[in-house]
C-alpha cells in the first residue's frame, strides 16, 4: 500500500506541475501517425494499450518520467538527463516539438531463438530545447521513446548544432524509481568480466550493480532493467540513489570522465522488459528491437554450430597452453580431435595455446602474444588442410591478455591469414582486470575496441566469440557474426574454482539474468567428474542437467566442453551429437528464477522439438503440457532423464534414456533429482 500511496502522491504533483504544450506533429516515412491531442501530450502507451510512458517537466523545467502498467505504477517520477561538461541537459528544458508514430513489422534473424521476431512498438520523440545559464546558446535534444507490448525503451539524441561540436558526458541523469521494493538478483558491477555468482536482494538493499538486473515486483509483475545498441559510449550500471530508486551510473575512463562524445550523439537504449511471468523474460525481442538492422549483405558464411575444444584439458592441467612436454596445442592432438569432431558431425575443432605468447606471465605481458605465429608443434597449414578434407574447420583463439593495442596492430593480418586458410571463427580473450592496464573493460574505451574487432572480423568473414567482454545490449542483430559472449561464471569454474564449482542454482539464474543480454558462451556438457585440481571441484549438476543446459543456456556457437575421450562409449552423448544451436520457434513451459526452468526449441531445418529441464539444489517434479507440438502429428519422445538415485553431489552420473509416443494433448512427467535435469528429442514419426 506505501507505493501505491506514494504513486497517487506523485500524480497529484505531476498535474501541478505540468507546463503548457503545444503538440506539434510531423509524419515519419513508414510509420503510422497518432493523434498529439490528449490530455498530457508527452504520454504514449503500448500497442495494447496495458503500458503508459508520460513525460512530465517540474517548473524550472527539469525532466521527469512515469511507467504505468494496466493503470499501476511500475516506475515512479523519476529524473532524466545528461551532465556535460559543456551543457547539462533536462535541467531548464522547454519543449519545442512532439512527434508521435507507429510500427509493426516483422523480420527474420540470421540466426537465433526463433525464425521471425515481431516489432511492434508506438514512439514518442520530444525535441527540447535546453537553457543553459549566463550567455550560452540554446541547446537543442531529442528524447526517443519507444512502448512495446512487453516494454519500454529511450534514448537521448543530439543533433549537431552551432555551438555543440563535442561533448564530455560526466554523469547521466536517468533514474529508475521503482514503485515496490522488489527482490533484485545482481552481480556487482566491477567484479572482473561478469563472473559472479547472482544474488537476490531487496532493491532498497542494492549497492552498485551492473545490468540486466532483474526485478520480481510482485508475483504478476517482473521487471528487467538494462540497455540496449551500445556503441561508441560507456556501460550503464546501476547506482542506489535511496529507497527504490536506482540512478544510471556509466563506467567511467580512467580519467574520471564517462563519454567522449561529438555531435551528432545518440546514447543507448534505455530499457525496462515489463512482463507478468518469469518466462516472458526469457522470451521478450525488445533489446534486439532497439538495435538497427543487419549491416553484413552476405551472411552466407555466418553458420551456428556445436564444436569441441583442446580446452577442458588446459583447465584439469592435463595440458599446458604454454611450450613443454604437455602443451596441448600440437598438430598431433588438433587432428585427433578433427577426427572425433568429423565422426561425431561437430563444425569444428577449437585449439587454444597454439601461439607464441603463452609462456610466463601472459596475462601481465598480453603484448608478447603473436596472432600470426604458431608454436613450433602447431603446423597450421597442414591442420587446416586436414580439416577440410575432413569437413571440420579450425577455430582460432586470440587471448589478448587485456593488451588491445597490440592486438589492434596485427587485427587485419591475424584475420586475413586465417581467411586464407579457412578458418571462419575465433574465441577472443582479455584477461586482464584492465585493458592495456588502464581502461576498464566496459568503459567507452573497452566499446570502441570490441566494435573495432567486430567490424575487422566481418571484413575476413570470421564469426567472433568474444570472452571477458562488455555486456551484450543487443548488437548480434547489426553484426550477426558477433555469434556469442561470455562475460558470465561459466563451466570452466567447475574445474579450479575454491568454492568448489558453480552451484544448482546458478544454472537456473543466469537465464533470467546475464543471459537477457543475449547469447551466453557458457559451455556445457562436461561429462567426467574427477578433478585432481582441486579433487573437491566439480561440476554441481547431473548428467542429465548437462544436456538440458544445451537447450536452456542458448549460444549459436556452443562448445561441449569435455575432452573427448569422456564422450567415447556414452550413450548420452548422442543429444550432444544431435542438438542444433539454430531455432525456428521457442517457449517456456514453466519457469521460476532460482528454482526450475523449461524451455523447449524447434528446429529450423526438421521441424522437431528438444526440450531442458532443470532445477536447483531441490529435486523437481515437472508436468509439461506438449502443447507447443503440431496438431495432428505423432513424435518420438527421447527422454535423457535422471537415474535411480541421481543427485549432482552424491550420483551425478545416473542417466536413464527412455522412450515414448506423444502428441500435442500428452502431458510429460518429469521427475528431476537435486541439482538435476532432463534433456528431450521430440521427433516426428
Amino acid at each position: 500500500m506505501a507505493g501505491k500511496k506514494a504513486y497517487i502522491k506523485s500524480n497529484r504533483m505531476k498535474r501541478l506541475l505540468l507546463l503548457p504544450l503545444a503538440a506539434i506533429c510531423a509524419v515519419t516515412a513508414g510509420h503510422i501517425l497518432t493523434s498529439c491531442t490528449d490530455g498530457n501530450a508527452m504520454d504514449i502507451s503500448s500497442p495494447d494499450g496495458r503500458l503508459q510512458f508520460s513525460l512530465h517537466l517540474d517548473q524550472d523545467g527539469a525532466l521527469y518520467y512515469t511507467v504505468n502498467r494496466d493503470g499501476q505504477a511500475v516506475v515512479d517520477s523519476s529524473g532524466m538527463g545528461i551532465a556535460c561538461k559543456e551543457v547539462s541537459l533536462g535541467r531548464h528544458a522547454k519543449v519545442k516539438k512532439i512527434e508521435k508514430s507507429s510500427a509493426d513489422e516483422t523480420w527474420s534473424p540470421v540466426w537465433g531463438e526463433e525464425s521471425r521476431i515481431r516489432n511492434h512498438y508506438n514512439e514518442m520523440a520530444v525535441t527540447f530545447e535546453e537553457q543553459p545559464e549566463g550567455d550560452a546558446l540554446p541547446v537543442a535534444y531529442t528524447l526517443r521513446v519507444r512502448v512495446f507490448p512487453d516494454g519500454v525503451g529511450f534514448r537521448y539524441e543530439v543533433p549537431g548544432q552551432t555551438g555543440v561540436d563535442s561533448l564530455t558526458v560526466m554523469d547521466e541523469l536517468t533514474e529508475f524509481a521503482l514503485a515496490e521494493d522488489g527482490v533484485a538478483w545482481s552481480i556487482p558491477w566491477d567484479h572482473e568480466y561478469y563472473e559472479h555468482l547472482y544474488e537476490p536482494s531487496l532493491v532498497s538493499r542494492l549497492d552498485t550493480v551492473c545490468s540486466p538486473l532483474t526485478i520480481k515486483m510482485t508475483d504478476s509483475l517482473y521487471v528487467s532493467i538494462h540497455e540496449a545498441a551500445l556503441e561508441d559510449y560507456a556501460a550503464m550500471n546501476l547506482h542506489p540513489a535511496g529507497g527504490t530508486r536506482l540512478k544510471s551510473w556509466l563506467t567511467p575512463w580512467s580519467s574520471g570522465e564517462k563519454v567522449f562524445a561529438s555531435a551528432p550523439m545518440k546514447t543507448p537504449w534505455r530499457t525496462l522488459t515489463i512482463v507478468s511471468t518469469p518466462g516472458e523474460l526469457l522470451l521478450s525481442r525488445l533489446m534486439l528491437n532497439l538495435n538497427e538492422p543487419c549491416a553484413i549483405e552476405d551472411t552466407s558464411w555466418i553458420v551456428p554450430s556445436r564444436y569441441i575444444g583442446i580446452w577442458w584439458g588446459m583447465h584439469r592441467k592435463v595440458y599446458t597452453w604454454g611450450q613443454g612436454d604437455s602443451h596441448g596445442a600440437t598438430t598431433e592432438n588438433t587432428k585427433r580431435y578433427m577426427d572425433f569432431a568429423a565422426d561425431n558431425g561437430f563444425g569444428g575443432v577449437l585449439v587454444e595455446g597454439w601461439n607464441y605468447g603463452w609462456d610466463g606471465d601472459w596475462s601481465a605481458n598480453g603484448n608478447l602474444f603473436s596472432f600470426t605465429r604458431a608454436y613450433p608443434d602447431f603446423d597450421m597449414e597442414e591442420i587446416t588442410d586436414y580439416g577440410r578434407k575432413k569437413g571440420v574447420r579450425l577455430i582460432g583463439h586470440h587471448e589478448t591478455g587485456g593488451a588491445t593495442l597490440n592486438y589492434e596492430a596485427q587485427l587485419d593480418s591475424a584475420f586475413a591469414l586465417y581467411e586464407r586458410l579457412g578458418v571462419n571463427a575465433v574465441k577472443t580473450g582479455y584477461v586482464n582486470p584492465r585493458l592495456d592496464g588502464k581502461e576498464y573493460h566496459s568503459g567507452q574505451y573497452g566499446v570502441r575496441h570490441y566494435r573495432k574487432v567486430i567490424e575487422a572480423a566481418a571484413r575476413h568473414h570470421i564469426m567472433i566469440d568474444n570472452h571477458e567482454p562488455v555486456m551484450p545490449t543487443g548488437l548480434q542483430r547489426t553484426y550477426p557474426n558477433l555469434m556469442t559472449q561470455e562475460g558470465v561464471r561459466g563451466c570452466e569454474y567447475d574445474a579450479w574454482s575454491p568454492d568448489g564449482g558453480n552451484p544448482p542454482e546458478h544454472t537456473v539464474t543466469i537465464p533470467f539474468t546475464r543471459c537477457l543480454a543475449g547469447p551466453v558462451d557458457y559451455t556445457p556438457g562436461t561429462f567426467n567428474y574427477d578433478n585432481p585440481v582441486p579433487p573437491y571441484t566439480r561440476p554441481q549438476a547431473t548428467i542429465a542437467k548437462q544436456l538440458a543446459m544445451t537447450v536452456v543456456l542458448y549460444s549459436p556457437l556452443q562448445m561441449a566442453s569435455d575432452m573427448i575421450e569422456n564422450y567415447e562409449g556414452r550413450p548420452e552423448f548422442e543429444f550432444l551429437r544431435e542438438c542444433p544451436t539454430d531455432w525456428d520457434a521457442t517457449v517456456v513451459p514453466e519457469a521460476r528464477i532460482g528454482e526450475y526452468l523449461t524451455v523447449a526449441r524447434r528446429d529450423k531445418d526438421k521441424g522437431n522439438w528438444y526440450m531442458g529441464s532443470m532445477t536447483n539444489a531441490n529435486p523437481h517434479n515437472s508436468r509439461i503440457p506438449l502443447d507447443f507440438l503440431e496438431p495432428g502429428l505423432r513424435y518420438r519422445a527421447t527422454i535423457y532423464a535422471d537415474g535411480k538415485g541421481a543427485h549432482y553431489r552424491e550420483n551425478p552420473m545416473a542417466v536413464e534414456i527412455q522412450s515414448q509416443e506423444v502428441d500435442h494433448e500428452t502431458t510429460l512427467n518429469l521427475n528431476l533429482a537435486p541439482g538435476g535435469g532432463a534433456a528431450v528429442v521430440f521427433t516426428k514419426i
